[in-house]
């Protein structure tokens, strides 16, 4: 595992001394002695879970199934937003010792930060659990040396939305599963003569094409493999979408406006959008987002010229950790096995996909979209959702990935060429990878 970050560490340390002269708990209850608090009643024991899914799509509802079947293990749920904020205030509380005894990560390189700092702890301590057994495989992509320090339950896909009856008034059939860039470039500029946009996107998903062709292989024979064609075809079909065919947002108007992608496509307003199963939260929401129209599903595209075995990023997610200063590991222990092969079921509406085996995929379809079938393409969502298509996890460095970014917004905003584009962000690669060494 490679060394912590200091300067992640220094900012968390400069946070930690405001917190503490605050001293607020942000909604958990505080505990002596670390996580982990006994009511009132000294034979009730009071967990606090962390997460990132708003209470209403499902948490809620988890959280009293478990609470009416366990009167002496009673569970809170605290929800914390997933951005950039809402993960350093995840971790101000960790390092501080405030009351946390589980809490969700959404990213590697989130947990791996907190393994760490010493803020997760080694499941191997534990027993009654077979991980790959039950998750798969893929699994072990979540180990850190070997063990693992979270248990993934939810099983993360991307890919894209469409409103069918925008691709059926336009002539357009559903999309192949090997479609390319261009492909999806093609429908939308056709699609865009009928709407705002013709796609849209999160601008994390920039690099979803790339990194599929890449597949973690950030480096080959000692030097960058991010300056390779495929990578500069994929930023050159994006540029040419936002600039030429004008058939999604310029990524200055789109940061700018801070443009909520999801609504735009639920509005209408943009009739193909690039996502994930997290959005059925909001397509399901007919008070915030009415709509009438229906919702098929495609793969992501892949790149021109893409290897024959193009993945997307995707796989096991939600991994759900164990506060080692937990006054009650045990019990954490019991209620996070019942939470990845049950409990996470009532979180099916809010569009999470449980990743255990042991848990239908065709009840988890059915409540995906419980009461809204007939705004839904069944046959495309079971293929695209519930198919075969191979998915990897992504274990991009977080320095490398901001490093690229950083120049590709410069391209993005015509402040430089492709070519120059190319070519910094592998010099700056190999610097990096210099100093590694």
């Amino acid at each position: 595992m490679k060394k912590a970050s200091y300067t992640w560490f220094a900012g968390l340390t400069a946070l930690l001394i405001f917190a503490s002269g605050c001293n607020g708990n942000n909604g958990a209850s505080p505990a002596a002695g670390g996580a982990g608090s006994a009511g009132e009643n000294s034979k009730v024991i009071k967990l606090t879970f962390w997460g990132g899914v708003p209470e209403e799509a499902g948490p809620t509802d988890m959280v009293k199934a478990w609470n009416e079947a366990n009167p002496d293990v009673q569970v809170e749920y605290v929800r914390y937003v997933n951005d950039d904020s809402g993960n350093l205030k995840l971790d101000t509380a960790l390092v501080a010792g405030e009351n946390i005894d589980l809490y969700t990560n959404y990213a590697k390189f989130q947990l791996e930060k907190r393994v760490q700092s010493g803020g997760a702890l080694n499941l191997s301590e534990l027993d009654g659990y077979d991980i790959e057994g039950v998750m798969g495989e893929q699994a072990k992509a979540w180990q850190f040396d070997g063990s693992y320090y979270g248990l993934p339950t939810v099983s993360s896909q991307s890919f894209i939305w469409l409103n069918k009856n925008k691709l059926d008034a336009a002539g357009l059939g559903l999309p192949e599963t090997n479609w390319t860039q261009s492909d999806l470039a093609e429908y939308a500029k056709v699609l865009s003569k009928d709407s705002t946009y013709g796609y849209v996107q999160s601008t994390n998903m920039f690099v979803f094409n790339m990194d599929g062709q890449l597949q973690n292989e950030f480096v080959k024979d000692g030097k960058s493999n991010l300056d390779n064609p495929v990578t500069r075809s994929s930023l050159e079909a994006w540029y040419k979408m936002m600039h030429e065919d004008k058939s999604m947002p310029a990524y200055g108007e789109q940061i700018a406006t801070k443009l909520p992608v999801d609504a735009s496509f639920l509005k209408g307003e943009a009739a193909m959008l690039g996502s994930g199963n997290f959005i059925f939260r909001n397509a399901n929401n007919l008070t915030d987002y009415p709509r009438d129209f229906k919702i098929a599903f495609a793969t992501i595209p892949r790149p021109d010229g893409a290897r024959d075995d193009f993945r997307v990023e995707g796989g096991l997610s939600d991994v759900i950790a164990i506060n080692p200063k937990s006054a009650y590991k045990e019990e954490a222990w019991k209620f996070l096995k019942w939470y990845a092969d049950e409990g996470v079921v009532y979180m099916t509406k809010g569009g999470r996909i449980p990743a255990s085996t042991k848990i239908d995929a065709t009840e988890t379809q059915a409540k995906l979209i419980a009461g809204f079938e007939d705004l839904y393409d069944l046959d495309s969502m079971k293929k695209v959702l519930f198919g075969d298509q191979e998915t990897y996890i992504n274990t991009v460095p977080v320095q490398l990935n901001d490093l690229r970014m950083e120049e590709i917004e410069h391209y993005f905003l015509k402040g430089r060429t492709l070519d120059e584009t190319v070519q910094s962000i592998a010099k700056r690669h190999n610097e990096l990878i210099a100093r590694e060494k």
